[in-house]
């Protein structure tokens, strides 16, 4: 059971640690303008009603000499470094070098509400015909999604292997099952920090108080890992098991026969 829950709780460390980072704005050969519902998107949190349709407007502006043929749009949201949606709009266009043009997209975003819930860094991208991004604006999108969606069951199942990691951990540590090394103690409470740090890092996305970006992501997994190997490397020497009445061995002496002779 113990390895079962520290498999879960690394996966989950691993979409955080080695999870490809999103791509900057400034990615590409186009800069992009980008505004929802009228909402200039840079340096905001806009919101997304998953009940009704969302207006997108982008400007690309082209500074090459060359023309840059547009063939899709794309809005995403990224948390631990895992896509929990995307959206693509095919509606192909030319940006003329050195000029700017102006479109206006409608996205339906209606099964978003299954799919993530809270504060989530997003990003606009527009994609030639091989996929490959163009030009990229970034927000954070306030999801007003429902609770039971992809991203909110896999926050609950990060809190649910937590949980019996640590249950497992201090369930040692009471009935003296840690190793005698210090640093194999550590390690044993590593998993349950780890869980912690994600569990810490959603939850503070679900409830809209901070997006899960890697400057804030990281460092709190990192934190919270860190204290639990302390934690597991302070936990005192486990104590020899006690000796009972079965297991003392009692030694006699049989006399021999000589002496029963004299």
């Amino acid at each position: 059971m113990g390895r079962v829950i520290a498999a879960g709780v690394a996966l989950g460390l691993c979409a955080v640690l080695l999870g490809a980072p999103p791509a900057s704005a400034d990615s590409g050969s186009l800069r992009l303008q980008v505004s929802i519902d009228q909402r200039p998107i840079e340096d905001a949190t806009v919101a997304i009603d998953p009940a009704s349709q969302v207006e997108l407007q982008v400007v690309a502006t082209n500074s090459g000499t060359a023309p840059v043929k547009v063939r899709s749009v794309r809005l995403s949201g990224v948390a631990l470094a895992l896509t929990f949606f995307a959206y693509d709009t095919t509606a192909p266009f030319e940006v003329p070098a050195r000029g700017s043009v102006s479109r206006t997209f409608v996205l339906d975003l209606g099964d978003l509400a299954g799919q993530a819930t809270g504060l989530l860094p997003s990003s606009v991208e527009l994609l030639d015909a091989g996929r490959v991004t163009l030009g990229e604006a970034t927000t954070v999108a306030d999801v007003r999604g429902s609770f039971w969606s992809v991203y909110g069951v896999f926050g609950l199942a990060m809190l649910v292997l937590t949980i019996l990691a640590w249950v497992t951990a201090l369930l040692a540590l009471a009935r003296h099952r840690l190793a005698p090394n210090r640093w194999r103690r550590g390690v044993r409470f590593l998993p349950a920090g780890f869980g912690t740090g994600l569990v810490a890092v959603i939850s503070l996305s679900v409830l809209r108080l901070v997006p899960p970006e890697p400057a804030v992501e990281i460092p709190v997994v990192l934190g919270a890992a860190a204290i639990a190997f302390l934690l597991g490397y302070l936990t005192p020497h486990p104590a020899p098991p006690a000796v009972t009445e079965s297991d003392k061995t009692v030694r006699l002496t049989v006399p021999s026969t000589q002496e029963f002779t004299r």
